[in-house]
């Protein structure tokens, strides 16, 4: 699973940057179409529910998810094979 931030439906509130307990959304940095900087993930790797959701068959976290007023944040399926950074915290 991956996070996606659908930036035609997102208003630029930054409610996710506040909200998240993994810190993986930053502030944008650039305007999208409609002229509105859009957060953008920074180490979505660290999030648990993508990691994991497969492994526990449940979501763990989503809080980013249900705090969005526009519902532009989803989880989308990895295609198979399909490359992806891996960072190992200590």
């Amino acid at each position: 699973m991956k996070l996606v931030i659908d930036e035609s439906r997102c208003k630029g509130c930054n409610l996710c940057t506040m909200v998240c307990p993994y810190h993986i959304f930053q502030e944008g940095d650039r305007l999208n179409e409609r002229g509105i900087i859009v957060p953008k993930l920074d180490r979505p790797e660290r999030c648990p529910n993508c990691r994991l959701q497969k492994l526990y068959g449940r979501r763990l976290c989503g809080a980013c998810a249900l705090i969005c007023p526009d519902q532009a944040i989803r989880w989308e399926e990895e295609k198979p094979y399909e490359k992806h950074k891996v960072v190992i915290e200590y």
